[in-house]
């Protein structure tokens, strides 16, 4: 079940919020929430609720122990390491276990058969969840959570359990014990849900398709991807790597959109995790906008750990590089993510410490093209599972691999949908945002358009909501890219 499923949208979440606003008590609305996300998680694998709440639990016993007065310096580093152990040892056999033995069966020929082991959904996110609530405990930064079930509503609320974004224990327990949901709140949550459900349904997943038409399916994997590729156009191509790159963008940041408006529903107030990262003049500045709460994890929980930037370069650099090489796999079980990451390593490497604040006195323009060739040829690294597929789109990409110019299909099809990737590249932009709150504060002092706006205020949901309805109705393409991860 996903957000802009028809099920979850016109039965799941209206039940959800029907149950839980009838609650008299906190303790019983925390209930409902918690059964509900644990309903939405087994609708996507049975199996491995066992596995959430089994890691959930350790974490929560172990915090107790750590939490306790009296309990030396050293037994709480050991009760730390054990959880971190649990954690990230259950993550790398349920995620990267397959992917090590497959290279060692190419290497060493060793096991013969390599088993296929299922990811279960979401586990990258609810694991780093847990490790940030050990880690703040670990250092009295937050009190263990005394119970288990407030501890398990934190990590299964089906808001940002499967795909984000990463929300640190600190930042809601005291929302868990005692919140309140405020018409205002309400109607604000009710509109930030609509506009993530109209990005995904009417702007993201025609992009998706698009970026099939020009890119291919097959070049997600396999060896026949790269046979495909080598006969589209030079225009194709690019036109897949823009497509992906807005898909991506939209896809994400429609999830976090309506994860942040269902929290605030219910009196959850969720941190922002995208800031309009395509305006960015440089890859720096790009991923303090882009999936915030991943990087501001790394940053606070290896980076800064590891000693940050307070050290020698040569040391500041192995600490970037550990971060990037642990935020490629954190991706993905494969060589591309390794190579995305150290893609990224490269260019943050050079900003910080080559250019320095020379990047400042670069004209604005250059920078920003700079930043979007950067980040559109890694968001084709991103994709590409398959390296030689990668390989003969990178060289496609200028024509090097004997493919045309263009083609009349190419064309046809850039005619067809410029429109449509003209709104999509605008929906990237604050334009829009920045055209409300100018609307909104010209409406001070005029009681009768501001009553005019209340109304329009609360139509657009409505709207959106049909509209997207509409689009998804039929849609053979509604998957949202974060979930495999």
């Amino acid at each position: 079940m996903v957000f802009s499923s028809l099920l979850f949208l016109f039965a799941f979440l209206p039940l959800n919020l029907l149950c839980y606003h009838l609650m008299p008590s906190i303790g019983a609305k925390n209930a409902v929430m918690l059964l509900f996300s644990l309903v939405f998680y087994a609708w996507a694998g049975p199996p491995y609720v066992l596995l959430l709440v089994s890691m959930t639990f350790a974490d929560w016993l172990l915090c107790l122990l750590m939490d306790r007065s009296g309990m030396g310096y050293g037994q709480r580093k050991a009760l730390l390491i054990t959880a971190l152990l649990i954690d990230l040892g259950l993550l790398g056999v349920f995620k990267y276990l397959s992917f090590l033995l497959s290279n060692t069966n190419l290497a060493f020929g060793w096991p013969e058969v390599v088993p296929e082991i299922v990811l279960p959904i979401g586990i990258s996110f609810y694991t780093f969840q847990l490790i940030s609530y050990v880690v703040d405990v670990y250092r009295r930064e937050v009190r263990a959570q005394s119970s288990f079930w407030k501890l398990l509503l934190y990590v299964s609320l089906f808001h940002q359990c499967i795909a984000g974004p990463i929300v640190r224990y600190q930042h809601v327990a005291d929302e868990i014990d005692w919140r309140q949901s405020r018409m205002a709140d309400m109607a604000d949550g009710a509109g930030r849900f609509a506009v993530g459900l109209a990005k995904k349904a009417m702007l993201a997943n025609p992009c998706g398709t698009l970026t099939d038409l020009f890119l291919g399916t097959s070049s997600l994997s396999g060896p026949d991807g790269a046979v495909f590729l080598g006969g589209q156009s030079v225009l194709a191509l690019w036109l897949g790597v823009l497509t992906f790159t807005l898909q991506i963008y939209l896809d994400f940041s429609a999830y976090s959109d309506m994860a942040i408006g269902m929290g605030r529903m219910i009196g959850f107030h969720y941190r922002e995790n995208f800031n309009y990262p395509y305006i960015s003049r440089s890859v720096t500045e790009f991923w303090r906008r882009w999936h915030m709460s991943l990087s501001s994890f790394f940053r606070d929980y290896v980076y800064i750990p590891l000693g940050g930037s307070w050290c020698s370069k040569l040391c500041s650099f192995r600490n970037l590089a550990v971060v990037w090489l642990l935020t490629g796999l954190w991706h993905g079980a494969s060589w591309n993510f390794v190579l995305w990451g150290a893609y990224y390593l490269i260019f943050l490497a050079f900003e910080k410490f080559l250019l320095g604040r020379a990047m400042d006195r670069i004209p604005g323009l250059i920078r920003r093209a700079y930043l979007l060739f950067v980040v559109a040829i890694g968001w084709l690294i991103f994709r590409m599972t398959d390296l030689n597929c990668l390989y003969q789109a990178f060289l496609g990409l200028f024509g090097q691999n004997g493919n045309p110019l263009t083609d009349l299909e190419t064309l046809v099809l850039l005619k067809s949908n410029f429109i449509f990737l003209l709104a999509a590249l605008l929906a990237c932009t604050p334009i829009a945002r920045n055209l409300y709150r100018r609307i909104s504060a010209s409406m001070s002092g005029l009681p009768t358009l501001q009553k005019l706006w209340v109304v329009v205020q609360s139509a657009v949901p409505v709207l959106l909501l049909i509209l997207s309805t509409a689009a998804l109705v039929g849609d053979q393409y509604n998957p949202f890219l974060y979930f495999r991860f």
